[in-house]
């Protein structure tokens, strides 16, 4: 490095996660061999947003800024060797978004450190990345607390014959999770037809929208359960759970370019079923007070009609009316369905194990009911500066990507394109309308 033999910035405690409206302070430390003359030594601290239509592309399409401000920390004059430290604050605003980093968008905070040195010199730069969370309160979410729920009908038919239905409906048990928490899966399918159906498929869903000028939707299947199929004529009953693996939160507020959201798809292989249950994912869990608790027994068999989270659309068509013993089981009995396969769980079948420390919570975090007495000694959980790669932070140490086996299946990182969700019916009911009326 010639002259300068260390240019580098440390952190307060070496704190690197930090909150809205927090400070964050430190010191650059420079040591040189001789001498050296410098005209400014500043320090900045930003935060911004890029995102691109291209896969791992840092030539952003668009961004937007957070913050960016400029300190001076030593005006013109002369370093003579050896060590030197600058001390510098900053105040971060109570609007910035979560730290996030996905293949086709990032959310980045640093700070960063230059000499500025006389004509024909030259400058040094350093710099240093932190990470921002700012905590989703699933209890300040609207309509939290109904749980999901949805139903669908699929007429089936052989020569313009109709020959029977299938109703497929399913539910969740909440609405809003946090990392650790399980996801209570119940699925009723109805097989009033003479064939069987295919097996029935629940997968947690996470939908990242990049708001490009064509917007990119960035679609991955975090974790898949695989059940056995249902006879003709036979009414069946499926009931599963999925842990909810380290993931970013729903929602990136503050930022106007990344849109999060997670839903549960439940569908059925043939006929071809489908229903959108979405859900949020945040960092302080819900309160279920008795106040807040759904009916033990909801009406119609049980499902109660919950409404759409934001940026996320069913693409079925909206069931049709069925007469109500169709759609409900009506004293009948019902089959069990068997679980297949589990993306949680390993070869023998066996869930996966794991230390509860894996789904530790950053300070002010709420913790789930089986985790009242968390190890102390246990890495924090900074929730969100990963979409592929969620990191854990250790006391005065640098995050660093977690090794938990939950997070993800093996095709989550190797997709290379972003895929396109299927039009919403809102969506193909006008595309339908304006093709009829061009041909007019």
């Amino acid at each position: 490095m010639g002259k300068l033999q260390e240019f580098d910035i440390t952190f307060t405690d070496n704190k690197v996660v930090y909150g809205p409206g927090e400070s964050i302070s430190g010191n650059v430390r420079i040591r040189t061999s001789t001498s050296l003359p410098y005209k400014a030594i500043k320090v900045n601290c930003q935060g911004s947003c890029g995102i691109s239509n291209k896969l791992n592309d840092a030539s952003w399409t668009l961004e937007e800024q957070y913050f960016n401000s400029t300190l001076s920390v030593a005006d013109k004059g002369t370093l003579p060797a050896g060590e030197h430290s600058f001390q510098f604050r900053f105040l971060i605003p109570a609007a910035a978004p979560t730290s996030f980093e996905g293949p086709f968008g990032k959310i980045l905070y640093r700070v960063r450190a230059g000499i500025d040195t006389p004509r024909f010199s030259k400058d040094y730069k350093a710099q240093k990345p932190f990470y921002l969370l700012n905590m989703l309160n699933l209890n300040e979410v609207s309509g939290i607390e109904i749980p999901s729920s949805a139903v669908t009908t699929k007429k089936f038919s052989y020569l313009l014959v109709k020959t029977g239905t299938l109703m497929l409906k399913a539910r969740t048990d909440m609405r809003g999770y946090i990392p650790g928490q399980v996801i209570k899966l119940a699925a009723e399918i109805h097989n009033k037809s003479g064939k069987d159906t295919g097996c029935v498929l629940a997968s947690l869903i996470q939908k990242v929208t990049y708001k490009t000028k064509r917007p990119v939707f960035d679609l991955r299947t975090i974790a898949e359960v695989e059940g056995a199929g249902v006879k003709a004529g036979k009414h069946a009953e499926w009931k599963e759970q999925i842990i909810v693996p380290p993931l970013p939160q729903s929602a990136l507020d503050g930022c106007s370019l990344i849109e999060i959201d997670y839903f549960i798809q439940v569908s059925l292989k043939s006929p071809d079923a489908v229903v959108i249950l979405p859900i949020y994912i945040g960092n302080i869990a819900l309160n279920l007070s008795p106040s807040r608790l759904m009916p033990s027994s909801p009406e119609q068999c049980g499902f109660t009609a919950a409404p759409s989270a934001a940026g996320v659309t069913p693409s079925a068509p909206p069931a049709e009316e069925e007469p109500e013993d169709m759609l409900c089981a009506g004293g009948m009995d019902s089959e069990e369905i068997p679980t297949k396969s589990h993306s949680q769980q390993d070869s023998s079948g066996q869930p996966v194990t794991m230390s509860p420390s894996a789904f530790s919570h950053a300070p002010g975090a709420a913790v789930p009911p089986n985790h009242r007495q968390p190890d102390t000694s246990a890495p924090l959980f900074c929730v969100s500066t990963g979409a592929t790669i969620p990191f854990f932070t250790e006391g005065n140490v640098t995050p660093v990507p977690t090794s938990c086996s939950l997070i993800l299946p093996p095709e989550y990182s190797s997709w290379d394109y972003p895929h396109e969700p299927p039009p919403s019916y809102e969506e193909s009911c006008s595309s339908a309308n304006s093709s009829f009326n061009s041909r007019q």
